[in-house]
């Protein structure tokens, strides 16, 4: 969730006046560390994914200690997204970031230090709470770099272009730095790429401070809730039926809460608006959609194929390749015709790739299933760009952080809860758990698509 940089009291005096004087910066710089942040932790979203074969090799767990390695990272960073924009005004943008960046790094080097499953699902969520802190942070010190409207477009739309080749790279990178290293070299790159992150923010200007509030039950209750539901979908026996209890619980809390709060971290007033309410579910299936694939066919590619991780990592290349050149191809077609269509399209697309995956079994050739996945990321890559475009002229601009803080919470959450219904499908019986996994993101995607009419 980006700061609302629009919103601020009015002062009596002039605002420069008492203001820290600023030191000399480069915007250009300015934007190479928002982005090389940016795409540090959405690369880490996905890298893992390849890797947890040799992780469960080497530590043990079992297909539940893997859905955790992936979605301890993910739970932590949607839940905390809705309330680290406020927290970045509050200190200052550029602080915010360089604070983020040290502890992603700090935890980036527990992961790979790790001498068991628990301490590394543990660094993950510090890896995600510091992730959760630089990505509005990041967004934040790019807008305050550019002063021109139009300068600033072109870097906001640089930087965005910076997670979509992360996302493209995930799987790639990981299957490389498994092989050419071992798993722990995932975690390991982060070290070198944040610091070099952290020199650039050293040219960054200083960010003004803002009294922003903070719902901190609203969040308490949010993150309680989340973490319950993870729990209770991927844990079994005794433990989901209690954390299916406390998940129902505190996301009553949670709504009683923001129904109240003069502040609330989601007001729930959005929903009121019909554009909204089928965006964040349009986001919300394509996220299942596209994180359930990564998730189950990293899976598929070595443990039943026997395929290196390399050569995994590359399987998926044919996929991410395209998805920069369809996020920019979105973006035109939502500006010429409106976001409709291309999510619409971009749904459809997917659902389509998605029965085309029902055909593979441990027979098909794997570089025919590589093919196969393209359709899902075209489809995806297309309606991503068209919702958040929506999104953002449903809802008034000084609420453009808060829209673009729930929209990306939701998807993450999605794509959390994704990993985690898919590794509970395939630990019964891989192919059957697999095809079932898919018809249920399939399924998701056509009632969002028949519920895109509605947007405006």
């Amino acid at each position: 969730m980006s700061p609302n940089a629009v919103r601020q009291s009015a002062p009596a005096a002039d605002p420069l006046k008492h203001r820290t004087p600023a030191r000399p910066s480069s915007p250009g710089l300015t934007l190479a560390a928002a982005l090389l942040g940016f795409a540090l932790i959405t690369l880490d979203a996905s890298v893992v994914n390849v890797a947890l074969p040799a992780i469960g090799s080497d530590l043990g767990g079992g297909m539940s200690g893997l859905q955790w390695v992936v979605d301890a990272y993910t739970l932590a960073f949607a839940a905390l997204m809705l309330s680290t924009g406020a927290f970045a005004d509050r200190i200052g943008s550029a602080r915010a970031y360089a604070l983020g960046t040290v502890v992603f790094v700090l935890a980036s080097a527990a992961c790979g230090l790790a001498p068991g499953l628990g301490v590394l699902i543990g660094a993950r969520v510090v890896q995600g709470a510091a992730a959760a802190v630089v990505l509005p942070a990041s967004l934040a010190l790019v807008r305050q770099a550019y002063t021109d409207p139009a300068r600033r477009a072109r870097a906001v739309a640089l930087w965005a272009a910076g997670g979509s080749v992360a996302v493209a790279l995930g799987p790639v990178a990981g299957g490389a730095l498994t092989t050419a290293w071992n798993w722990r070299g995932i975690f390991f790159i982060n070290l070198p790429l944040g610091l070099a992150a952290l020199a650039l923010t050293a040219r960054a200007p200083r960010s003004e401070r803002r009294p922003a509030p903070l719902d901190l039950p609203g969040q308490l209750t949010a993150v309680v809730a989340l973490a319950a539901l993870a729990f209770a979908v991927i844990e079994s026996g005794p433990v989901r039926v209690v954390a299916g209890g406390v998940a129902l619980l505190a996301g009553a809390a949670f709504l009683r809460i923001e129904s109240r709060a003069a502040h609330p971290v989601v007001p729930l007033g959005l929903f009121r608006t019909p554009t909204v309410a089928v965006v964040v579910a349009v986001g919300a299936a394509a996220s299942v959609a596209f994180y359930g694939v990564i998730f189950v066919f990293s899976l598929y590619f070595q443990r039943l194929r026997g395929e290196s991780a390399l050569v995994a990592g590359l399987m998926f290349l044919p996929m991410t390749a395209l998805i920069p050149a369809t996020n920019v191809l979105s973006g035109k077609l939502a500006n010429r015709y409106g976001p409709r269509r291309p999510m619409l399209v971009g749904q459809l697309l997917a659902l389509a790739g998605l029965l085309l995956l029902l055909v593979p079994d441990e027979h098909t050739p794997t570089l025919l299933v590589a093919f196969l996945l393209i359709p899902v990321a075209l489809g995806c890559g297309l309606a991503i760009p068209a919702l958040t475009a929506a999104m953002m002229e449903a809802l008034p601009s000084e609420r453009a952080g808060l829209a673009a803080g729930v929209l990306n919470a939701a998807r993450q959450v999605a794509g959390a809860l994704s990993v985690a219904m898919c590794g509970a499908l395939v630990a019964g019986g891989f192919v059957p758990g697999m095809r079932l996994a898919l018809t249920t993101a399939a399924t998701l995607l056509g009632a969002t698509a028949v519920a895109t009419r509605r947007v405006r």
